[in-house]
């Protein structure tokens, strides 16, 4: 699980669909790779996108055959954990894409730096980073710099509304051409995502690396020891602070019994954005699930929701 406490929940749905509760884990079990993904898909495996520290930060790309030239980022990541260590193998795999494989989309499997060495504003500038890696090599993976989506789930998806909202121009005085590259990506889509770690729950309960979430207190560092530091460190992490008109069109998939990530994270984070006029936000409701719902990855409808959205906003605009 990405989280080990629970907390309350707001209960108010803005668009349900049925189903049944499951135990939450972020991890599912192993999907194996079957003859017609190693036929059909073309994968490389660790290209650097970076370097911290002297450590290489990698991410595997998975072409099809047929491409649309569009690319989703996948963020490899659950309590701000990242890897390619079995546990996280599985999500790292052709047919854990095919969905979007067959649609014609290139997977980039984004893995960044991780808790305990490194914090969560670490992890945001991982993908920051990332992002524009990708855009600059646009002609090198056959795709289009300006059809890019992002997609995650827990603390994945934190990272993904992160880059959603905080996405943007590169620096043109950079000595690194990767750094003047823009990280704004075109859509977002995710599951269960921390969206108010000042309002964790309900106005004024923390998420700061106490209370629910003391359990993973190392992602959040240092600063998480002091109220002074958990309010500027929670505005800094919490993508609700920085919705614009300006966020792309952006989905959101939430259990409203999860007791890991309140429900509530989600509804405020499009009740915001709705205020804020962006243009398209949507949160689907699954009625009675918590942090998961089983393989939720691989749930047809959430999964086919997913790939819908980003067809809307990526692949039919790319024509």
């Amino acid at each position: 699980m990405l989280f080990l406490q629970t907390c309350r929940l707001a209960k108010k749905g803005i668009r349900r669909s049925g189903g049944c509760e499951w135990a939450a884990i972020f991890f599912m079990s192993f999907c194996s790779v079957s003859a017609h993904s190693q036929q059909t898909v073309q994968r490389t495996e660790d290209v650097i996108y970076g370097r911290k520290f002297g450590l290489a930060l990698t991410l595997d790309v998975f072409q099809p055959a047929n491409s649309n030239r569009c690319g989703i980022l996948f963020l490899v990541n659950g309590g701000w954990f990242s890897s390619k260590a079995a546990s996280m193998m599985v999500t790292i795999q052709p047919d854990y894409y095919r969905p979007f494989l067959e649609r014609g989309y290139t997977v980039f499997a984004v893995v960044t730096s991780s808790q305990p060495a490194f914090t969560i504003p670490d992890q945001m500038a991982d993908v920051q980073r990332a992002v524009r890696f990708v855009r600059h090599n646009a002609a090198r993976f056959g795709i289009r710099p300006d059809r890019l989506g992002v997609t995650g789930a827990s603390s994945g998806g934190q990272l993904t509304l992160m880059i959603a909202t905080q996405g943007g121009r590169g620096n043109p005085e950079a000595s690194d051409p990767v750094e003047k590259e823009s990280s704004a990506v075109q859509a977002a889509a995710c599951f269960f995502p921390p969206t108010d770690f000042l309002n964790y729950g309900g106005p004024g309960t923390s998420g700061c690396g106490i209370g629910p979430l003391s359990p993973i207190q190392a992602a959040f560092g240092a600063r998480a020891n002091t109220a002074s530091g958990r309010e500027s460190l929670g505005r800094e992490i919490s993508p609700i602070y920085y919705v614009t008109s300006k966020l792309p069109p952006t989905l959101l998939i939430h259990g409203d019994a999860d007791p890991v990530v309140p429900f509530q994270q989600a509804e405020s984070f499009v009740q915001r954005a709705r205020t804020a006029g962006a243009g398209q936000i949507e949160l689907i409701v699954r009625p009675g699930k918590g942090h998961g719902w089983g393989e939720f990855w691989k749930s047809p409808e959430d999964i086919t929701a997913i790939a819908d959205w980003f067809d809307r906003f990526l692949k039919d605009r790319s024509k």
